[in-house]
């Protein structure tokens, strides 16, 4: 009769996806328990401050760890909620601000994403811009009129398309939403090796960059084209020779 597994013996962990806002991209998270999806719940992020998260999967285990992805540390209790809330207003104003403020200053910018901490002591906004702005004036602006701590922080279009999320050209979530942390260098070339038709629409995601995809199984066609032959060579198989 085979032995009943101790609880502390398990292995693997609990994972879930969960998102920071309804309609922003999912974040993989660990926990210690099962809850159930919809679940509010107060995770803490690699870089130490907490964040509230709401799960937007089913719980399920998983037989190995994973690092550097936000820690649930337990469901959020209502007042938690209701400061979560808060928050999300604070990130609705400060958009509003901040477009009305670039407005009158004359800044041009896109406006990617606001947002704000949990605990409410910093605001991020994410933009992109041609070239470098001075945003020295609309950061006096945005200090005064919400009372925390401002970043401005310009991003490409990769990293926009990860903070906005969408699908891509495989029908998926696109990678870089889902799961990515670092962007790989990518050339015409990844593609060309792996057959793809050098079309701009199939190879391109929707940030108009090459598919961050391609880097995945470049090493494995590198290996397996140092052995084959070129096109055009001729081979000999069983005394024949063909070309």
């Amino acid at each position: 009769m085979a032995k009943k597994e101790k609880k502390g013996n398990v292995k693997g962990i609990w994972v879930s996806l969960g998102t920071l806002k309804k309609g922003f991209p999912d974040q993989v998270l660990k926990l210690n328990k099962f809850l159930s999806k919809g679940t509010y719940v107060l995770a803490k992020l690699p870089e130490g401050r907490k964040e509230i998260f709401i799960l937007t999967e089913v719980p399920y285990r998983i037989p190995f760890d994973i690092e550097g992805i936000p820690i649930v540390i337990k469901k959020a209790t209502l007042k938690e909620i209701q400061e979560y809330e808060k928050k999300l207003e604070m990130e609705e104003k400060g958009k509003e601000f901040c477009l009305q403020f670039a407005k009158e200053l004359g800044i041009e910018m896109n406006l990617v994403r606001v947002d704000c901490f949990f605990d409410r002591s910093k605001i991020i906004f994410y933009y992109t811009a041609e070239g470098r702005i001075d945003f020295r004036e609309l950061v006096k602006k945005l200090a005064r009129a919400l009372r925390m701590r401002i970043e401005m922080r310009q991003i490409g279009v990769r990293n926009e398309t990860a903070l906005l999320g969408g699908i891509g050209y495989c029908g998926r979530e696109v990678c870089c939403a889902k799961f990515l942390k670092q962007f790989t260098p990518l050339s015409i070339k990844m593609a060309k090796e792996q057959g793809f038709i050098l079309d701009p629409n199939k190879i391109s995601g929707p940030c108009g960059r090459l598919l961050c995809c391609l880097a995945y199984e470049e090493i494995i066609y590198k290996e397996f084209l140092q052995d084959l032959p070129k096109i055009g060579n001729r081979i000999k198989i069983n005394g024949e020779s063909y070309k």
